[in-house]
């Protein structure tokens, strides 16, 4: 297995964990925070969506389709705090949204040579990624992150473990 494959299969892993988490929840659960503090999993698409985005983009430009107007800046760090249904999609709006951008992800990946994923990624994102096969293995992992909290979300809402 190459380095392509491992991360097409890290990021099917992570796509089938979110997806089962996400599977039976209504647009109105999505907006459950498990404290008061803590981020509903609405914001959480739109951030890991937008994250996604953002990441690619600054390695490879025009690689990725663009979000609706406003996106990005609707699901940044400062509107985290927001409740108001109407301030975010529905649920499957977020689920085209993001399979949209995670066919771009696996359709750029999937022609990346050895020598390409070993390059260095963009200075801005080195912090987190010293790769570009580092910012491909970030979206597997960020995705898994929050659907860890979507787990304890699931938890208040009465429904069972499915992992």
């Amino acid at each position: 297995m190459d380095a392509v494959e491992v991360l097409s299969q890290s990021l099917a892993t992570a796509d089938g964990i979110s997806g089962a988490y996400l599977q039976d929840l209504t647009d109105g659960e999505l907006l459950v925070r498990p404290l008061p503090d803590a981020n509903h999993i609405a914001w959480q698409l739109g951030h890991l969506i937008a994250t996604e985005h953002s990441m690619l983009e600054r390695v490879f430009p025009g690689c990725l389709p663009g979000l609706p107007d406003g996106f990005s800046e609707r699901h940044a760090g400062e509107t985290a705090r927001e409740d108001a249904a109407e301030a975010f999609l529905s649920k499957q709006a977020y689920l085209d949204l993001f399979q949209q951008q995670r066919a771009a992800t696996r359709a750029l990946l999937e022609g990346l040579t050895a020598a390409d994923l070993d390059a260095a990624a963009p200075e801005e994102l080195r912090g987190l990624c010293k790769t570009v096969a580092d910012v491909f293995a970030m979206q597997a992992a960020h995705w898994l992150m929050h659907a860890g909290q979507w787990a304890v979300i699931r938890r208040k809402l009465g429904r069972p473990p499915l992992f």
